[in-house]
């Protein structure tokens, strides 16, 4: 393997967890980091400072984990996206990124200076858990997670298979903390499943941007095609990120060759484009994308680029808005940096960073359910008019043929609509106006 230090570009919904999932890899060879052109004699009273608690401090230190800590702080202090990796954690995050890796299943991010989930990933303890994007979390067995760096906070979730950790939560609408005591285990990703919904409705779902997710969907997509599919479901929903190449390999898939996907810009002016390649597929079939809170950095990537060119009504509610770029560097010791170095930028040259992308129709779960119990509620105090009895509905079962198409669950309101929405595309574009 070459010596040469190389850097890593990193768009991901950041969202470490129990997993540390990073995000997107672009290599690029890096700068040798030079010292001579500045001056650090601010460097003299950090030297003063260690020699001091090398000396005087009540127990004894080793230098290199003061050193560590000093980095530490000096990374947290930049943004909640920085930080500094010991050389563990920079090969297991290396190596998370094929899509399998120990933990709890809980992609994390630091929002409005808190330590919240973005998502919980699908079959894994945490979502078996009732873990919910959005919940904060404010102690992680006994530490409180006010003053931990994210990376902190994904090392006390960290631990051996089938040892618990307990997380103490706040959940917007309840008054008092959740405790969750959850079994670590080895997290397996499956990037993308598809299927084949009612009403001849093609349905992908993609957990990740992994290194084959573009292939995958692609597979994905061919399968659905065969079917004669009327149109296309692409489910974002609680994707926290992952690489941009993914992202890319995603979005070039209905975008014509040459059409922009995504610009990244830093502090120099410069920008670097992401445009479709001339051998990408181009499917044009109506689309629609699920999003929610749970999605970001590279789902906002995929969401905007489809949604800026005209290529898919997007449905849901406000993604996550996280739309910085962290480049991954190597150091000397095997230890590594994260440091945002720029922020990404729509087609149409929007920032979604802290704002997200806003769906073309909001369809909140949440607000559906209060409605609902409100409704309920007032009915029992005579509010309402009075109730009629409703026949007994039973769940629906799924076909016992694969190919066959599957019911959508009836509490999926978002989905629903999008079926509901592709069901009427082609009603809708056979109406002429009269003569």
């Amino acid at each position: 393997m070459s010596q040469e230090r190389f850097s890593t570009v990193l768009i991901s919904g950041l969202m470490l967890t129990a997993i540390l999932l990073v995000g997107i890899f672009i290599g690029k060879g890096g700068d040798q980091t030079g010292y001579a052109s500045e001056s650090y004699e601010e460097l003299q009273v950090f030297a003063e400072v260690l020699s001091q608690v090398k000396k005087h401090y009540v127990e004894e230190t080793q230098t290199k984990d003061l050193v560590q800590g000093a980095l530490r702080g000096m990374l947290a202090g930049l943004d909640p996206h920085s930080s500094f990796m010991t050389p563990d954690m920079f090969k297991e995050m290396q190596v998370e990124t094929k899509g399998e890796f120990g933990g709890l299943g809980i992609q994390i991010g630091i929002k409005d200076h808190r330590l919240t989930v973005i998502a919980p990933i699908e079959d894994t303890p945490a979502f078996a858990a009732g873990i919910q994007s959005g919940d904060t979390i404010i102690q992680v067995d006994e530490t409180p997670t006010k003053d931990l760096t994210l990376m902190e906070a994904v090392q006390h979730m960290r631990g051996p298979r089938g040892t618990p950790v307990k997380l103490t939560v706040i959940r917007e609408g309840l008054e008092e903390p959740l405790v969750f005591t959850i079994t670590r285990d080895i997290i397996k990703i499956q990037s993308v499943r598809s299927k084949l919904l009612e009403g001849n409705v093609g349905y992908a779902r993609l957990s990740q941007f992994q290194e084959a997710s573009a292939e995958d969907l692609t597979k994905a997509l061919e399968e659905l095609t065969a079917k004669n599919i009327q149109g296309l479901i692409l489910d974002l929903r609680n994707n926290p990120g992952g690489l941009l190449t993914a992202a890319v390999g995603v979005s070039e898939q209905f975008l014509e060759a040459g059409r922009l996907v995504v610009s990244i810009q830093g502090r120099n002016g410069k920008k670097d484009e992401y445009r479709a390649r001339a051998n990408s597929k181009n499917y044009e079939y109506p689309m629609i994308v699920l999003i929610n809170q749970g999605s970001a950095s590279a789902s906002e990537i995929v969401a905007a680029a489809m949604q800026d060119w005209g290529k898919a009504v997007i449905i849901g509610t406000t993604s996550f808005g996280k739309g910085s770029v962290q480049t991954i560097l190597p150091l000397s010791d095997g230890s590594g940096l994260r440091l945002t170095t720029a922020k990404y930028y729509t087609p149409k040259g929007k920032s979604i960073h802290n704002i997200g992308v806003q769906p073309d129709i909001v369809i909140d779960p949440k607000a559906i359910q209060v409605a609902k119990q409100d409704s309920a509620e007032g009915e029992k105090e005579g509010k309402s008019a009075p109730t009629t009895a409703k026949a007994e509905t039973k769940p629906p079962t799924t076909p016992a043929d694969p190919n066959a198409p599957q019911p959508v669950p009836p509490e999926d309101v978002q989905l629903l609509k999008a079926v509901e929405m592709l069901k009427s595309w082609k009603v809708f574009k056979q109406i002429r106006p009269a003569a």
